[in-house]
């Protein structure tokens, strides 16, 4: 059995209250994982596709980025949420964090803002990561 993954989730932005609290606990889960915090600024870190800052007020929902194919797609998602009962946060439209990126921005029912993004003529190095089990996966 495979699972193919890094093909939906872009990233995830995290606003919380105390950054310094924050990376302490992230810091320590990541290295359990074998993995570390890959940077960090001013109230501010990152670690693969998870991004946490320090929130203005009141720490924020989620932020969840999506993965688009194209233009098109992003402009699909917008519309389909509209439609569904999401509310405009960033309509469709490049936006300065990489040449080429694309996005639209919408708040779901809850206030969680949800993302779609196409990274442009960028090129991965693989389509996904690929997780095979040694067998059927037991319910």
């Amino acid at each position: 059995m495979e699972f193919h993954r890094g093909r939906l989730i872009d990233h995830v932005h995290l606003r919380v209250a105390d950054v310094t609290a924050s990376k302490r606990f992230y810091q320590a889960v990541l290295r359990s994982l074998g993995r570390d915090i890959d940077g960090e600024g001013d109230g501010y870190f990152f670690a693969d596709e998870l991004f946490v800052d320090q929130a203005d007020s009141t720490p924020s929902n989620v932020h969840l980025a999506f993965q688009a194919n194209d233009e098109a797609t992003v402009q699909q998602f917008y519309q389909a949420g509209l439609a569904a009962g999401g509310r405009d946060n960033g309509a469709p439209g490049e936006r300065h964090y990489h040449p080429g990126y694309y996005a639209a921005f919408l708040l779901d029912p809850d206030g969680n803002n949800i993302e779609a993004v196409y990274h442009g003529a960028m090129e991965r190095s693989v389509p996904s990561v690929v997780i095979t089990t040694p067998g059927p996966l037991s319910s």
